[in-house]
């Protein structure tokens, strides 16, 4: 129990933190200027909070042996804490507190899954550069995908409602649909870019540990197709000006095309079959 308690600690720091951005930006009435500007900094840093001991945890279940333990539950907390550090460090440049009250929740319960689906086995050839390269720039494409999809979802919600002709109030309180759309794609572009660079170091690796390209297999048709389903979006969005539903569409088909290609093939071999 011991063990599990500093993660359910983390966890409800996130929670905690998800219901204050609900019950300040999405719930009650907009405070006064003066208190959201004297607020706004603490809860800004406040984030520093669960994210400096979900960086603590994270290091400790990663690096807690000789060579790298990233499991199923390590790779999915870890994508969270980056998409965490990546909202935290746009809140800088972009209006992002409402949007805290997505990420927060989901963050949560990433990063119980350590504690929950521990990594027995080191992965292996960790040694290699090309390998360290691939898997940093995978991960941080995993996150731009996961904000991209939170981004489009919210977008979607407010789209229809404005549609419908009736914006709630806490929809009121979200940027502009167009800063929002302008957003999402600039987040899609980086995503897409490291994505690039994620397959082509892929390649990379797999020449320099085996010898040949990369393996053709259920992990590398995926993160192709994946690739495929961003390019013709964003070709689109250039050459046909597609947003709204269709934006929302193309966007959670790649990022769920994505995650089938490496956190489903690692849940079926690690937690299904138990194949470590």
């Amino acid at each position: 129990m011991s063990g599990i308690l500093p993660y359910l600690v983390n966890a409800l720091l996130y929670g905690g933190l998800a219901y204050h951005f609900w019950r300040t930006r999405w719930a009650h009435a907009v405070p006064a200027p003066s208190a959201s500007a004297a607020s706004g900094a603490f809860e800004h840093y406040a984030v520093l909070v669960p994210l400096g001991l979900h960086t603590a945890l994270l290091a400790r279940s990663v690096f807690s042996g000789p060579g790298l333990y990233l499991g199923v539950g390590d790779a999915v907390s870890a994508i969270l804490w980056l998409t965490v550090l990546i909202y935290w460090l746009g809140n800088f440049f972009y209006k992002l507190e409402g949007l805290q009250a997505l990420v927060m929740p989901v963050a949560a319960v990433a990063s119980l899954l350590p504690a929950v689906f521990p990594s027995l086995k080191p992965l292996p050839n960790t040694e290699f550069i090309a390998f360290k390269f691939h898997l940093l720039i995978s991960m941080l494409a995993y996150s731009l995908f996961t904000i991209a999809s939170l981004h489009v979802l919210l977008m979607a919600l407010l789209e229809r409602r404005l549609h419908d002709g009736a914006l709630p109030q806490m929809l009121q309180r979200l940027p502009p649909l167009l800063a929002m759309e302008t957003l999402l794609f600039r987040v899609i572009w980086a995503g897409f870019i490291l994505l690039t660079l994620t397959l082509a170091s892929g390649v990379v690796y797999s020449e320099e540990l085996f010898g040949k390209p990369a393996q053709f297999n259920h992990k590398t048709v995926f993160g192709v197709l994946s690739w495929i389903i961003f390019a013709a979006l964003l070709a689109g969005r250039h050459g046909y000006g597609w947003r709204g539903r269709v934006a929302v569409r193309w966007t959670l088909a790649g990022f769920l095309t994505l995650v089938l290609a490496y956190v489903g093939s690692k849940f079926v071999l690690e937690v299904i079959l138990g194949r470590g």
